[in-house]
Formats: structure tokens, C-alpha cells, sequence
């Protein structure tokens, strides 16, 4: 595993996939891109596990996943796990190739279009969350 160098926001090399983070306000969006496959499944399933923060949502965006092997989707239940023992939400944007590999399941994961949208659903869920405030200061 090797870190690859970009102003503001290094990247991280894992045996044949790429893994970006980024810590927007809402969520953290983390970036992955090339191949996910038996090789660098652990390694990669380490590095996000580590990324989730308590009362951040997380967002793992694998719209540039070219391959994704069966043994690739214990990265996804490792996250779910990870986001569930955290008590935050998680949303999965993915591409044609990891679409089909998860067709072949029966577990169904947080799938979103794209990352504004699961940033404006968490956007939302926030916002439904401050307008109750109100009501509980009023009651309490």
C-alpha cells in the first residue's frame, strides 16, 4: 500500500484500486477507482473501516470500480457492519460493474445515484432532525 501524492488530498494505493477520502459537511465521501479484487480486499476493507467517524454519515462511492470480485463484497458488509457499530448511516454509489456483482445477492445495501443526492439525503434527515428540537425544548 503506497499513499499517491495530490495537493489537499492524497490518495491511497491498494495493490491495483485507488482509495480517496474526502470530509465534506455532511458526509465523508470516500472515493474508490480501479479493481477491487482478492488481492486488495483486505487492505482496502482496513482502510474504510478506519474512515468511519461517529455522527459522520459515510459515503463510498465506487462509480469508477471496474472489477469487482465475489470476495469484494465483504468490503461492502464490513462498511455496513463499521457504519452500524457507529450508529451512522452510509450510502453506496455504484457503477455497471459492481451493480452486477450485487445483482447476484440477496442483501440489499444503501444504494444512491450519485454522491449530491446521498449528501442531499443526509442533508434532509438532518434537517427533519433540527425541527424537532423545538418541539422537545417545548415539552422538556
Amino acid at each position: 500500500m503506497t499513499i499517491a501524492f495530490r495537493y489537499g488530498n492524497p490518495a491511497v494505493q491498494c495493490g491495483g484500486a485507488e482509495l480517496r477520502a474526502q470530509c465534506r459537511h455532511l458526509a465523508l465521501v470516500v472515493t474508490v477507482s480501479g479493481v477491487i479484487d482478492d488481492n486488495n480486499v483486505e487492505s482496502l476493507t482496513e482502510q474504510v473501516r478506519r474512515l468511519v467517524l461517529t455522527e459522520k454519515p459515510f459515503v463510498l462511492d465506487l462509480t469508477d470500480v471496474t472489477f469487482l470480485s465475489a470476495r469484494g463484497v465483504a468490503l461492502l458488509y464490513a462498511l455496513d457492519d463499521e457504519c452500524d457499530m457507529a450508529g451512522v448511516e452510509w450510502a453506496l454509489i455504484a457503477g455497471a460493474p459492481v451493480l452486477d456483482v450485487l445483482h447476484m445477492i440477496d442483501d440489499a445495501f444503501p444504494i444512491t445515484v450519485s454522491v449530491p443526492e446521498a449528501l442531499h439525503h443526509f442533508a434532509e434527515g438532518t434537517l427533519a432532525r433540527r425541527r424537532l428540537l423545538p418541539l422537545l425544548r417545548k415539552t422538556a
